[in-house]
């Protein structure tokens, strides 16, 4: 039985989505793969690829990650994002209305058939492009965040830019081809949507760290949007963990995976952002220009599994740790004339599993030489810089947290002040007196 039909079965007939497998270009091999030093690489047959650690950021495999290429439906990611943002900042809610204009009733490919004037939650339509990647539902969120599809577009390359994605351009909301978007609503460029493997993973690592809850939406299986829908709508991603127990999918059911999107069009071919975690360690995979439904998954496991496999997540300094050679600030016009200086939060790395995490390297930056009372505990008095480089790992990694004092020092009152200074002056010319000799 195909694999496609499979996930489509329960769907009723009148849906259509742009995601059901269709012929792309051919993948290319992994001449190109790169990974952590001498671990045993997985060979893939895509376009693209990335995995990443999503605490630190570190990238455990990189094939042509840098190349912007056609990204489909994961565009999403971006609009999903900024939707969530948007109601943590409290700017929207979830249970606002949302009235349906003319370009939702117009975009064609996956969509669930909104007409102008339709009236639904934030909420709903959130879940509709999480779940069923609806285009339709995707448009009328970006035009009631900013007015219009292409105002909203302008937010989206702006996130991209803050984020530091190098090489994502947005056109729109959804991820489709320019000449698949609504004639009417079509931007005046001669670009396309596109983001590299890369920039795709450092989207999806701000999801997970900026909005903890998004797999609240992105997990779910199915869902019935509105009541007289005959079926609901399923979501394409095969891997998650909750499919274990589903028949059709249970072959592709990943431990621990509970997101995040996937597309595709024809120039795209399938593409698949994925996230797990196990043990506390959350993976990040990108795949892009996969040549079926099927393969985009397959290959995926493949990142993933080496990824787990192969590195987990080690604390090399404890949060409030001293620093050695550094374990006082000079402190003016205090109490006490020195405080001590920790480290504010821990720091971890990514090591081969079973790997030591030693030698870890460090140099600090003191906001200046000394420090004036009264000061709280917890202020900030510079910065450490953390270097690890694991052995059999190609690259070094960095983390840099905050220096701050590990007690109060109160003013030191004028009888205190005057006193101490007097004592300074001749232990001062003592000194002078005494080199003299």
């Amino acid at each position: 039985m195909l694999l496609n039909m499979l996930c489509l079965s329960a769907l009723p007939a009148t849906m259509v989505f742009a995601e059901k497998a269709q012929t792309s270009t051919t993948a290319t091999t992994n001449s190109t793969t790169t990974v952590a030093g001498s671990i045993q690489k997985p060979e893939l047959n895509l376009k693209s690829a990335i995995l990443i650690e999503a605490s630190t950021g570190q990238v455990l495999l990189s094939m042509n990650a840098d190349e912007p290429l056609p990204p489909a439906s994961m565009t999403k990611m971006m609009t999903e994002y900024i939707v969530a943002e948007q109601v943590k900042q409290g700017k929207l809610k979830w249970t606002d209305k949302v009235t349906v204009g003319e370009n939702p009733k117009l975009t064609t490919g996956s969509r669930i058939f909104l007409n102008q004037g339709d009236v639904h939650t934030v909420e709903e339509l959130y879940i509709a492009m999480a779940v069923g990647s609806a285009n339709d539902a995707t448009v009328a969120l970006a035009e009631r965040v900013a007015g219009s599809e292409q105002e909203f577009v302008k937010l989206m390359n702006e996130t991209a830019k803050q984020m530091g994605m190098k090489t994502a351009h947005f056109i729109n909301a959804t991820g489709l081809d320019k000449k698949d978007m609504p004639a009417k609503f079509r931007p005046e460029t001669d670009k396309e949507d596109v983001m590299s493997a890369k920039d795709a993973a450092i989207l999806a690592m701000h999801i997970v760290k900026d909005h903890p809850d998004y797999a609240k939406y992105t997990a779910i299986q199915s869902y019935k949007f509105r009541e007289r829908d005959k079926a609901p709508i399923v979501n394409y991603n095969w891997m998650l963990e909750a499919n274990k127990n589903i028949p059709n999918f249970k072959a592709y059911a990943y431990p621990g995976l509970d997101g995040l999107k996937t597309g595709h069009t024809q120039n795209a071919g399938n593409c698949f952002t994925g996230t797990a975690v196990r043990n506390g360690m959350r993976l990040i995979s990108v795949v892009m220009g996969a040549d079926s439904e099927a393969h985009r998954f397959t290959e995926t496991k493949k990142v993933l599994d080496f990824g787990f496999d192969n590195f987990e997540v080690k604390q090399v300094v404890p949060g409030k740790s001293k620093v050695e050679g550094l374990d006082t600030v000079p402190v003016k016009k205090g109490v006490e004339t020195k405080v001590g200086v920790v480290s504010d939060g821990d720091v971890s790395f990514v090591v081969p599993k079973g790997g030591d995490a030693k030698g870890v390297k460090f140099q600090t930056k003191l906001d200046a030489a000394e420090l004036v009372a009264p000061i709280k505990k917890g202020t900030k008095v510079g910065t450490i810089t953390y270097t690890y480089k694991a052995e059999g790992m190609d690259q070094a990694q960095t983390k840099t947290v905050n220096l701050v004092t590990s007690e109060d020092v109160e003013k030191g009152s004028w009888f205190r002040l005057f006193f101490r200074a007097i004592g300074e002056m001749f232990a001062d010319l003592f000194d002078g007196i005494k080199n003299l000799f």
